[in-house]
């Protein structure tokens, strides 16, 4: 690790950070859950002559912003686990945005340069030195190339803040000391699986350390959402995609936020939320690959005429993957709870064993009851079903539910569409939005359709195979009876030999038996 890193080093040691822990009171946040009694008083003490009148949410939003961008990030994606966190630190927590300032354009156009071997302007027709958008892992500047055909095209450049991996390495270290302590004298520790959201927070960053990385998820949900006509996804410029920078079509939006302009510009708001929900439930459950990072910073709607009122999706660094019984689990989940069969979710989450066999069904059945009627007694616009898993998230701990992480991930972004959506529109009934598509994602999993889909993927198979067949028909029907004989003979043989292992075995006890009756007899015969 480079002793020699950059400023934020400093930042990030360890005094650096308790002068933070102490200035909002994150000591006191912390040593109020331990066990220890003394640790408690010392918080007590401490807390003396301290403002520490904001919630203590609040404080611990505003320490990570203080800590710097890595910190930040962490909190960022400790939000995500509201199957952990208390409510209200979770809420705080989310509102956390990357605030970071951009660094030196020169650095930038070094690390492009470094990355093409060749100078910026030999790779860029034109190069943008002011960045238009900057983050805590990258930032962005906007520029234009010639393509392979000798087009010029408007593209976006994403490049790497330097030296982030030791900066990554040396936080995420101290993190896991700083977990390490908190899981061995905290109250709460052991159920907050603090080791496990690091170790979830470093797959993450890693991830997004990796443009190329970012890149192909691009690509991946650019060619997964051909035909629908909801979204935009930037085409990547593979000839330009390097580790550290990363070179993507321009994308030309609106931010969703700008919901006034929207619906100025004629934009259909309402349409807009259904479409929301509906790209999330398609990537879901038909691809089983989502965008993960959905919050409105990533989010534009065009309006151009030929894509006018469609989606925009930008950084792609976090996806989340399903594979076909997660998929079928919770489409079997989400329509049960539609129909209000708590045995049946209950039954399920039993069958896929993220339960313990033993549990009983019915108990788990109860749990879930008292989740969810609560939320169905009221009109449906008023249902969250972000809240309803959220409270069944927390729910599950007392029956030893494994979360998975694709599950905590598909929880957030599920909040994340959500909450956009009624912000877009406060009456969209999600409920209703999402339970056609499930019905009839369903009926295609379990119907003809299915049989069809399966038949063409085996088609290829089947098409080396069937030719085969009358040879392999008649090789059977000639050599087989001849394997049989040879087979039978030996199982014939075995058998023979098995019987008469056998009839030494009982001839041998029946000796030993009549030898005692012997020997008894010559006893009482004797005595007589």
């Amino acid at each position: 690790m480079d002793p020699t890193g950059p400023t934020h080093e400093a930042l990030v040691s360890g005094a650096a950070i308790l002068w933070v822990v102490f200035r909002f009171g994150l000591d006191g946040l912390v040593l109020d859950s331990f066990q220890k009694p003394w640790l408690r008083m010392i918080s007590r003490i401490v807390s003396v002559g301290r403002n520490l009148d904001a919630p203590r949410g609040q404080r611990l939003r505003e320490a990570l912003e203080q800590l710097g961008p890595i910190f930040v990030k962490f909190g960022q994606v400790l939000s995500t686990r509201r199957d952990l966190l208390p409510a209200d630190i979770a809420d705080e927590l989310a509102r956390l945005q990357d605030r970071v300032p951009p660094f030196d354009p020169d650095i930038a156009i070094a690390t492009i340069e470094r990355a093409f071997r060749r100078p910026v302007d030999a790779v860029f027709t034109s190069f943008d030195r002011i960045p238009v958008a900057s983050a805590s892992i990258a930032q962005v500047h906007f520029a234009t190339l010639k393509d392979r055909q000798g087009i010029e095209r408007e593209v976006a450049v994403k490049v790497l803040r330097p030296g982030m991996l030791p900066v990554i390495e040396k936080d995420l270290s101290l993190m896991r000391m700083m977990a390490g302590w908190v899981e061995g004298l905290s109250a709460d520790g052991k159920r907050l699986k603090p080791r496990e959201v690091v170790a979830e927070f470093d797959n993450y960053l890693h991830d997004e350390l990796d443009l190329v990385r970012e890149a192909a998820n691009a690509a991946q949900l650019r060619r997964n959402m051909t035909g629908l006509d909801l979204v935009l996804i930037p085409e990547m410029f593979w000839d330009f995609c390097h580790p550290e920078v990363m070179v993507m079509q321009r994308m030309n939006g609106v931010p969703i936020s700008q919901i006034e302009r929207l619906r100025d510009a004629g934009v259909d708001i309402p349409k807009l939320a259904r479409d929301g929900v509906t790209i999330f439930f398609t990537q879901v459950f038909r691809d089983g690959f989502f965008h993960a990072d959905m919050h409105p910073g990533n989010i534009q709607v065009s309006l151009e005429p030929a894509t006018f009122g469609r989606y925009i999706s930008l950084d792609f660094g976090i996806v989340g993957t399903l594979t076909e019984s997660d998929k079928e689990y919770l489409a079997q989940n989400f329509v049960a709870f539609f129909r209000r069969d708590y045995k049946r979710v209950a039954e399920l989450h039993i069958e896929s064993g993220w339960v313990p066999a033993d549990t009983r069904v019915n108990d788990l059945e109860s749990a879930i009851r008292a989740v969810c009627e609560p939320y169905f007694d009221r009109p449906l616009k008023e249902i969250s079903l972000g809240m309803v898993l959220m409270r069944l998230f927390q729910t599950s701990r007392r029956f030893q539910v494994e979360i998975q992480p694709q599950l905590v991930l598909l929880q957030k972004t599920l909040l994340n569409i959500e909450g956009l959506g009624r912000e877009l529109d406060p009456e969209l009934d999600l409920w209703s939005t999402a339970k056609p598509f499930l019905e009839k994602w369903m009926l295609e999993q379990m119907g003809p359709q299915r049989l069809l889909r399966e038949l063409r993927a085996e088609a290829p198979h089947y098409a080396k195979l069937i030719p085969e067949l009358p040879r392999l028909v008649y090789d059977a029907l000639r050599q087989r009876p001849a394997d049989q004989q040879h087979a039978l003979r030996e199982l014939l043989d075995a058998q023979k030999r098995t019987n008469r292992l056998l009839q030494s075995i009982i001839y041998g006890g029946l000796g030993f038996v009549l030898g005692l009756l012997a020997m008894q007899l010559f006893m009482r015969v004797r005595v007589f």
